[in-house]
């Protein structure tokens, strides 16, 4: 059964659109020399055939860094891949059916951006839930209203799953955001956007060391 890093963790989200011709495997390498251990792919708006050749190439190179490897919005090629997980959205396929066509021992993340969304998942077959924008984000258009730090503490209060803090995190604000409750923190443009995303993740990493994601 695929199991999450112990928290607190660096979740790298890589986005297709962020790779700026970099190859997939390549970014995942890179990632992993940083010391992630997880990393979700992200491929909005492209093809099936483009989305399923990107994972592809992109579990081959977690596979070979010992990474867990999840898929963003797609169950299907999850399990046409055989990878660790999927992370789905408020819009995307209901987690109890990603759960039932990936099987129990699967990972299956979910997005919430309000408690009282929080508290609804708390009835959902997922093994970890997903809190933000946190912080001000430019990753995603239309981002939902930025919940900040105190609402993070609210969120860790209200469940006993694990909490993956999202959106606007940087290793300026990482240990602040672990020392909230979040047991993982995923990012984006921090990582991607940097000159050298390995040395971005291991600054994260260095952040996050020896703080408490303890409820």
């Amino acid at each position: 059964m695929a199991r999450l890093p112990p928290g607190p963790f660096v979740y790298p989200i890589l986005d297709a659109d962020l790779l700026a011709g970099r190859p997939c495997g390549a970014a995942v390498a890179d990632l992993a020399r940083g010391g992630a251990r997880i990393v979700q792919l992200r491929a909005k708006g492209v093809s099936d055939r483009v989305l399923y050749t990107l994972a592809r190439e992109a579990l081959s190179a977690a596979r070979a860094a010992g990474m867990l490897f999840l898929v963003n919005d797609r169950p299907d090629v999850a399990l046409m891949l055989g990878a660790d997980g999927v992370h789905l959205g408020q819009d995307d396929l209901p987690p109890a059916d990603a759960r039932r066509l990936l099987g129990a021992e699967a990972i299956v993340g979910w997005s919430t951006h309000s408690l009282g969304q929080l508290e609804d998942a708390a009835l959902l077959p997922v093994d970890y839930v997903a809190f933000g924008p946190v912080f001000p984000t430019v990753t995603k258009r239309d981002a939902d209203p930025v919940v900040g730090l105190d609402l993070l503490r609210a969120a860790r209060a209200r469940t006993t799953r694990p909490l993956v803090a999202i959106g606007g995190i940087t290793a300026a604000n990482a240990r602040a955001t672990a020392a909230a409750g979040a047991d993982g923190l995923a990012v984006i443009s921090g990582i991607l956007a940097a000159p050298e995303p390995a040395a971005a993740v291991r600054a994260l990493v260095a952040a996050i060391a020896g703080a408490s994601a303890t409820p």
